[in-house]
């Protein structure tokens, strides 16, 4: 048990699987629990961009392996958490970042759009859920990277993302519920706010000025700033919180 309360923000010794970890917020992620002491298991679709991950996870020092991983498949989940525990013996933090945007008025959005949205979003992230809360004997900490468009409208039509969104809360909810007493995994969310990243690089010109104007902090976030929050709710600091949900968005909801 970590003595101080530097200390208890640490990671040493802990082993932590990101997914979407080849681009935007996964790369902060995986480099804030790096410098924070963890080893990485890195799951993505894209493995040549994963591959830029694990160095910038090597170049701090840390460990890490890369999965090809696609979260709508249990099959991919399950093979990303057992290379995990193949390369470093045991896992203990996983942050399930993996998912896909979506912008379509309801009444002309596709079922088959709707599905992948609520597939790779809702249901990725159970299918690496349970395959985590199989393998972390020793417990651990796992966090799901939900989105403020879970608790407000966007500014744009966005019923499947914020669908799959809010169905990530209620899934947290109940993990908690389920697994911090019997197997001492703590499970959290996290709604991020406007972040620069893939998703926001498609928003028309003026979106992200708007978007700023409408937050209290007067700003984008800096990706960063959500790692550090995954930091936190996987170490010893958050050692009491379970069940949670936490927004990082610069004061844009209040809940």
């Amino acid at each position: 048990m970590a003595t101080t309360s530097l200390d208890r923000f640490r990671l040493d010794g802990k082993v932590a699987l990101v997914t979407g970890a080849s681009s935007g917020l996964g790369v902060a992620i995986a480099q804030c629990l790096a410098e924070a002491g963890a080893d990485l298991v890195l799951g993505a679709r894209r493995t040549d961009r994963l591959q830029e991950t694990k160095s910038l996870v090597e170049a701090i020092g840390r460990r890490a392996v890369t999965v090809t991983t696609d979260v709508s498949s249990p099959e991919d989940c399950t093979a990303m958490v057992a290379a995990g525990v193949e390369e470093f013996g045991s896992v203990h933090v996983l942050i399930n970042n993996a998912g896909v945007g979506s912008a379509a008025p309801a009444t002309r959005e596709a079922p088959e759009d709707f599905r992948r949205v609520i597939d790779i979003n809702l249901n990725g992230a159970y299918w690496m859920a349970q395959a985590f809360g199989r393998a972390a004997t020793e417990g651990g900490s796992l966090v799901n990277m939900s989105s403020v468009l879970a608790l407000r409208p966007g500014l744009i039509p966005q019923a499947a993302y914020s669908a799959s969104k809010a169905g990530l809360l209620g899934m947290t909810r109940d993990l908690a519920n389920q697994w911090t007493g019997r197997k001492g995994i703590r499970v959290n969310a996290i709604c991020p706010g406007y972040f620069p990243s893939e998703m926001t690089d498609e928003m028309d010109e003026g979106a992200a000025e708007l978007i700023a104007s409408l937050t209290p902090m007067g700003r984008l976030g800096h990706p960063y700033e959500v790692g550090d929050a995954c930091v936190f709710l996987a170490s010893e600091a958050s050692s009491y919180i379970t069940g949670v949900t936490l927004t990082v968005g610069g004061g844009i909801v209040m809940p």
